[in-house]
């Protein structure tokens, strides 16, 4: 095969992509393929901005308060509050994914009650109460402080906004019986300063924008993922590695994109180093991804 046709991409035939990682795991001697997603939390590598955020995360569960973590796409916020909730004791929390908000707030309602054991009443008006109350109930007759964590939060539209200051009027006021955490694009921040949601947003406990990782902390992720599998030894040149920081900006999703596009193209090229122009094509082959296909 030439270079011009080995892609893993969104075309690439499921298939193909299974022929090519076996190849790229032998070849570079891996005892699994580096940069995957499905890493146990103790696995994670903490940059500072993770460690930042995941210790937010978890003041704000331990407060049972509202916890808003902001940073573009990919910067690793989901990440971030995986490991936190990993630390709350399972026999004392109950979390309550909700990784699609478009669900409305109705939806939001009818989750929660349903996480919580309960079917959903069909009548909103009884719903609002319902939710509240088994929310309540897993912590008073359970033990167990509900963790509710709202991915992509920033299509929460102002009814689910609403919704969820709602939730937190528990008893006039008094402590909340649930913890929630809120994870979103930037545009989160700006549409909780709203003044029609300043009463929600008076009550958020901590927040924190995420950014990428700085170019020392991109070369121990490289590091660090490689060590998991079985590399101990530096693969990526230092160019190499200078180049996926400035192109990813830091932010761990696209350094594992464009690592594993390295990897692909070193392999292709029957190189043992991850050199500067493996990372180049790396660069520009995951830059031609991303455009629009042309009519």
């Amino acid at each position: 095969m030439t270079r011009n046709t080995i892609h893993l991409n969104h075309r690439t035939k499921p298939g193909e992509r299974t022929i090519m990682l076996d190849k790229i795991q032998s070849y570079f001697g891996f005892t699994t393929m580096p940069f995957g997603r499905a890493l146990a939390p103790g696995m994670l590598f903490r940059s500072g901005e993770h460690a930042q955020a995941a210790a937010r995360i978890g003041y704000g569960i331990d407060t049972r308060g509202i916890t808003v973590i902001t940073g573009e796409v990919g910067v690793g916020k989901t990440v971030a509050a995986r490991a936190a909730i990993d630390r709350a004791e399972p026999t004392r929390h109950h979390l309550i994914y909700i990784p699609d908000p478009t669900i409305g707030a109705r939806g939001i309602y009818h989750h929660i009650v349903s996480a919580l054991g309960g079917k959903p009443s069909f009548h909103n008006a009884a719903l609002v109460p319902q939710a509240r109350d088994a929310l309540a109930a897993e912590t008073a007759e359970r033990g167990r402080v509900p963790i509710l964590c709202i991915d992509e939060a920033h299509l929460l539209d102002h009814a689910a906004l609403e919704a969820l200051r709602l939730l937190t009027n528990h008893r006039l006021d008094t402590e909340s019986t649930f913890a929630t955490v809120l994870l979103g694009q930037p545009t989160l921040a700006a549409k909780m300063q709203l003044g029609i949601l300043a009463a929600l947003e008076q009550r958020i406990t901590v927040r924190r924008n995420m950014t990428g990782m700085t170019s020392d902390e991109t070369t121990g992720y490289l590091r660090h993922h490689l060590q998991l599998v079985g590399r101990s030894d530096p693969l990526f040149t230092d160019d190499a590695t200078a180049l996926i920081h400035q192109s990813s900006r830091g932010k761990p999703r696209a350094v594992n994109r464009l690592a594993i596009a390295a990897l692909i193209a070193a392999c292709t090229a029957d190189t043992n180093l991850i050199d500067e122009a493996s990372a180049r094509s790396a660069v520009t082959e995951t830059n031609h991804d991303t455009q629009p296909a042309t009519p």
